[in-house]
């Protein structure tokens, strides 16, 4: 399991994403639910930043679930965060605008777990920002829509986690939001786990993979 920032984001990493070249880079991190992203993402985006400050931000995904009430319209409720939970197009438009990096600031949403709504306008990307880590479960999906956004992408990097592990943090995710032990199991049956496999089974290579125990760029 990652245990530090150490771990989180080797020397490899860490170079890999400084060598790629332009005035604004976009970085997709990518990994089934459970894996780790938003401890990867954010770490990375602090170790690019003590290098050079105010140099990199996050770009989580999750600014782009539908909300609550449209799940329930389309009997989505039970299915959230599963692939047709999500607002791919407008995620898409905001990566372009993001990409282009022709505008002072940009607005992205934010998701908000404690009131498990999405905040649109949650939090202004200055043009000066010149490294986007953008974390999510389907971002390298060959899937449509979302192999619609590989185009949106400098570089790629997946987290390889085993089945075991992605179930023990999943069960800890679900206790933690107060979830008995039944219920945190059955959500895990009924779609964290078939989302995960999707993930491990049905996104393209990425650039850069990174298993549980150490990051590897590839051959």
């Amino acid at each position: 399991m990652f245990s530090n920032t150490n771990t989180l984001v080797s020397v490899a990493l860490l170079d890999y994403v400084k060598a790629l070249s332009g005035n604004r880079i976009v970085v997709a991190l990518a990994g089934p639910p459970g894996a780790g992203k938003s401890t990867v993402s954010e770490a990375l985006v602090e170790a690019l930043n003590s290098i050079e400050p105010g140099s990199a931000a996050v770009i989580p995904g999750d600014g782009f679930h539908y909300d609550d009430a449209v799940l329930g319209s389309l009997n989505l409720l039970d299915r959230k965060g599963s692939p047709d939970t999500f607002d791919v197009g407008g995620f898409r438009s905001l990566l372009l605008r993001l990409r282009a990096n022709n505008e002072p600031t940009v607005a992205v949403p934010v998701f908000d777990r404690h009131l498990e709504i999405s905040r649109a306008a949650g939090r202004l990307i200055s043009s000066d920002v010149k490294y986007l880590v953008v974390e999510g479960n389907y971002l390298l999906l060959n899937l449509e829509p979302w192999s619609s956004l590989r185009d949106c992408f400098d570089a790629t990097i997946m987290l390889q986690v085993d089945r075991k592990t992605l179930q023990t943090r999943l069960l800890d995710r679900w206790r933690s939001f107060g979830f008995d032990e039944s219920t945190a199991c059955e959500k895990i049956r009924r779609n964290d786990l078939p989302n995960a496999e999707l993930v491990m089974s049905a996104s393209s290579k990425a650039d850069f993979m990174i298993t549980d125990k150490e990051p590897t760029s590839p051959p």
